[in-house]
């Protein structure tokens, strides 16, 4: 069976677009998390959207499962390929077919980069709001997959909040149309319903997304705290206040160590954490906020503040923020990044827990979070050559879950479940609500083809983890059979 589904996938895709030999295949066998990781049978490279078409139809034909993947950026495994299946590899779908600058709309294949939208709309003044830290290389379609946010999310929402329409391929091989160009829908919020599925619900073809207006005046407020739980305090102040900033974000000292050794953002060397806040928008509306938000900063009792003096040295702070997690590597050969969400008002205790926690076990956590909307993102520290560190690191990342839990939050907040928290499912829905989300996703992919394995508790037998079991599986609580 697989020699005639390669047979006929070769029918369809050139040589130069269809890789089956192991060295071709190795770059794809995982994503950002490298901790799990499979081999497809083949990577085909679409060049249009008629290609995916194809190749989905093929895959429902033969039963083969399929995985899309962009940029391999997912940090919790959601593009990892499924045993035996293929992977649609589909970066040179990177063209944007529309700006409308009348309707403040772009039209975008699945393979163009987040950063890429914005500089082409900044011609007419208009740019894209959601901006992971990965933007300069995420693609929009992985995007849509996981509901991406960023920096800015907390005023402006994340990828579903910007995602007006879409097309997409279904598992089965139907196409369909969602949504459309207009900011007032009719009918069932179905786009809504595609952004943020995982991939379990095919592969969109081409998204239409909604530009805003270039903010007229930017101010931007770095503040330095001796400890990070103070930081987390001075967060709920702001929101209590009533401002909205566009972002808010903390990083400690940890995170400010890599950060200033890979770009050297000018962040004060001593401060156990910093805290970032974007006030943007109309000129004369940013100035007060930026009288009430000084004084809010100065009550919160930082050891230092420093304003942007300049678009540059604004870009220079957010430049820091945004290299923070590639510039951990810097001080650690391997990491894991979690991504629960806490109250914003408990922001302070789950920091001093996770802390708490990391210094209990031995652990270094860095930690660079949008503390906006209280979405936690630990960077566990450990050395994958030292014998049973990544499983000591998994079950600390497990324990922040948990916590998050406890504290009234989530498992995620945009890097999904994927592979990682699939099991962690049942400790945050009901039987129930997991049933009700099982019976959609039949209806949609009765085959199990479309990233098939992943988000479920117990999902099949979707990749192989190159480290052995995980240490809830060995400690009876989950099983990957």
């Amino acid at each position: 069976m697989r020699s005639r589904f390669l047979t006929a996938l070769g029918s369809l895709f050139p040589p130069s677009r269809l890789l089956i030999q192991a060295a071709e295949l190795a770059p794809f066998e995982s994503d950002a998390l490298t901790a799990f990781r499979a081999r497809p049978i083949a990577v085909v490279i679409p060049e249009s959207k008629e290609d995916v078409i194809q190749a989905v139809r093929l895959c429902r034909d033969h039963g083969v499962p399929f995985v899309a993947r962009g940029s391999g950026t997912s940090l919790s495994g959601g593009s990892v390929p499924v045993a035996g299946g293929i992977v649609l590899a589909l970066n040179r779908l990177n063209r944007i077919l529309r700006i409308d600058p009348a309707r403040r709309i772009a039209v975008v294949e699945p393979g163009v980069i987040n950063l890429t939208v914005s500089q082409l709309a900044a011609r007419h003044r208009l740019y894209y709001a959601p901006d992971p830290s990965s933007q300069s290389i995420c693609t929009i379609g992985g995007n849509v997959a996981f509901n991406s946010g960023g920096a800015h999310c907390l005023k402006y929402g994340m990828t579903s909040n910007h995602v007006l329409g879409l097309t997409a391929v279904l598992p089965d091989g139907e196409v369909v149309e969602l949504g459309g160009e207009s900011l007032e829908g009719a009918g069932p919020d179905l786009h809504g319903l595609f952004v943020g599925n995982e991939g379990l619900f095919g592969v969109a073809l081409e998204i239409t997304l909604r530009l805003l207006p270039i903010p007229e005046s930017y101010r931007t407020i770095l503040a330095a705290y001796d400890r990070v739980e103070d930081a987390g305090e001075a967060v709920s102040r702001i929101v209590a206040s009533g401002l909205l900033p566009g972002a808010m974000e903390i990083m400690d000292r940890l995170a400010i160590e890599a950060a200033e050794a890979a770009v050297h953002a000018g962040y004060p060397a001593d401060a156990n954490a910093i805290l970032l806040v974007e006030l943007e928008g109309e000129r004369a509306v940013v100035d007060l906020d930026f009288a009430r938000l000084s004084e809010v900063v100065r009550l919160s009792r930082p050891r230092e503040v420093r304003v942007a003096r300049d678009a540059s040295e604004r870009l220079l702070f957010w430049k820091g923020r945004k290299s923070a997690f590639s510039a951990v590597g810097r001080i650690s050969p391997d990491y894991l990044v979690q991504d629960g969400v806490v109250p914003r008002s408990r922001l302070g205790e789950a920091l001093g827990e996770i802390g708490r926690m990391g210094r209990e076990r031995g652990i270094r956590v860095a930690n660079v979070f949008h503390a906006g909307d209280g979405n936690l993102h630990p960077l566990i520290l450990f050395d994958g050559r030292v014998a049973g560190a990544l499983e000591k690191a998994e079950e600390l990342a497990g324990e922040i879950l948990r916590l998050c839990l406890r504290l009234g939050g989530s498992i995620t907040g945009e890097h999904g479940v994927g592979m990682e928290k699939r099991d962690y499912l049942p400790a945050m829905f009901t039987p129930t609500e997991i049933e009700v989300m099982h019976r959609l996703h039949r209806a949609i992919d009765p085959k199990g083809l479309s990233n098939s394995g992943k988000m479920f508790p117990g999902g099949g037998a979707p990749a192989l983890t190159a480290h052995g079991p995980h240490p809830l599986e060995r400690a009876g609580i989950i099983s990957r059979e």
